[in-house]
């Protein structure tokens, strides 16, 4: 049955605002890295350990987090969850070392562990299967804004406070979402609802058997993984050092960037949507994407400081489109798998992501520091490594979707 867009909006908005917090609190240390290492003290691996803290304890939940989903509902698992994300932030404002950074860090991860996840699966439970790419876009642009918002507005709020000033004002900021969640979005009952929680792990099982989904999981991961691991952090002291931005500069850079990630979600959405219709499947938009996205990352790990807006304006556009196998695999299971499936894939994808985070800091500190940050070699070296990964893992999708189609002989 169709439904007013005024329950459109009240099931879209407060998901989306959910999601919006939860971009901003992963990627706002690209801009503030220098200012927590100045007032911590930390080497590149230490702060590529707390930035990546988010990572872990948000892949930690992800299957548990897709039997509660289909079982008790997204609305009241992430307004739960959210709260603890408020606490996060406000312990991340309040520490004076390394491990309450990291604590807060991974109290925030794990509350904002729901915002995608539970707005993919009321999505699916509310929408056509059709309309699904189309307004996965539309979420994922609206982490594209709290992308934005993490870059020249927190360099802004820098003037006007710290950055335990900004995080005082985040969690505030999530409790209110916590409540808009909880009270605005509608109720509706998933058909898994009454399963006991013995089945819920068998559907988790009936999925990680899936030869289709392990042929998309590995590029879809590590093409993401490599995305929100250089995005959230590195993309920002590569400006400084490769580039030779100043903070300015880079904080602008990084506004374009989320600004070409906006547009990446709405226009790959739609595109996949579109195309769709006419026999052409989302994930070869998606395919065509990390490959256009991997080429990209290839030029800037070469080093090419000349080219470095037009070159991370596309990384931005391109590399969103790692999100369009979550909606192939939400069509690709029966409804009521469709919460584990998706986070069945998160989960690889933030651990990889935190391993990438992290690993990308190690490398880069091999090199000795320079008398503005981080050598320009260890950076190249980094992303060339996760670059090599992925193109080992769209190997493996071309191969396996070989095999599929031949089937058993």
């Amino acid at each position: 049955m169709p439904i007013s867009i005024a329950t459109r909006l009240r099931i879209f908005l407060p998901f989306a605002l959910g999601y919006f917090l939860s971009y901003l609190y992963r990627t706002i240390n690209a801009v503030l890295a220098p200012n927590l290492a100045a007032d911590i003290g930390v080497d590149p691996s230490g702060l590529g350990l707390l930035t990546a803290a988010y990572f872990i304890t948000f892949a930690a939940f992800q299957l548990p987090l897709g039997v509660l989903l289909d079982r008790y509902g997204p609305r009241r698992i992430e307004a739960a969850l959210l709260l603890i994300a408020a606490a996060g932030a406000f312990v991340f404002a309040r520490a004076d070392t390394l491990t309450g950074l990291i604590v807060g860090r991974g109290l925030i991860g794990f509350g904002v562990s729901a915002c995608l996840m539970a707005a993919f699966k009321a999505f699916v439970l509310w929408f056509p299967k059709e309309q699904i790419p189309r307004i996965n876009g539309f979420q994922m642009a609206a982490g594209g804004l709290g992308a934005l918002t993490a870059t020249a507005p927190v360099e802004a709020a820098l003037t006007i406070t710290d950055w335990r000033g900004v995080f005082t004002l985040l969690g505030v900021l999530t409790l209110g979402v916590a409540a808009a969640i909880y009270f605005v979005v509608p109720e509706r009952k998933t058909e898994s609802g009454d399963l006991t929680f013995a089945d819920q792990i068998r559907g988790v099982r009936t999925v990680l058997s899936s030869m289709a989904f392990w042929r998309i999981a590995p590029w879809a991961t590590l093409s993401q993984a490599t995305f929100l691991a250089i995005q959230g952090l590195w993309s920002g002291p590569w400006l400084r050092d490769v580039a030779g931005f100043d903070r300015p500069a880079v904080a602008g850079t990084l506004f374009s960037v989320a600004l070409a990630m906006i547009a990446g979600y709405l226009i790959l959405g739609t595109v996949a949507e579109r195309l769709s219709r006419r026999g052409i499947a989302p994930m070869t938009v998606a395919a065509a994407g990390m490959v256009l996205c991997m080429a990209v990352l290839g030029l800037i790990a070469l080093g090419a400081a000349a080219w470095a807006v037009p070159l991370w304006i596309l990384f931005g556009f391109s590399g969103t489109s790692s999100i369009l196998p979550y909606a192939v695999l939400s069509q690709s299971f029966p409804l009521h798998l469709s919460g584990r499936a998706n986070t069945a894939l998160n989960l690889l994808v933030f651990v990889a992501a935190f391993s990438a985070q992290w690993s990308i800091g190690a490398v880069i500190g091999l090199w000795p520091s320079t008398a503005t940050g981080y050598a320009p070699d260890g950076y190249g070296a980094a992303f060339g490594v996760m670059l090599g990964l992925q193109a080992a893992a769209a190997l493996w999708f071309w191969a396996a979707g070989r095999l599929l189609r031949r089937g058993p002989e």
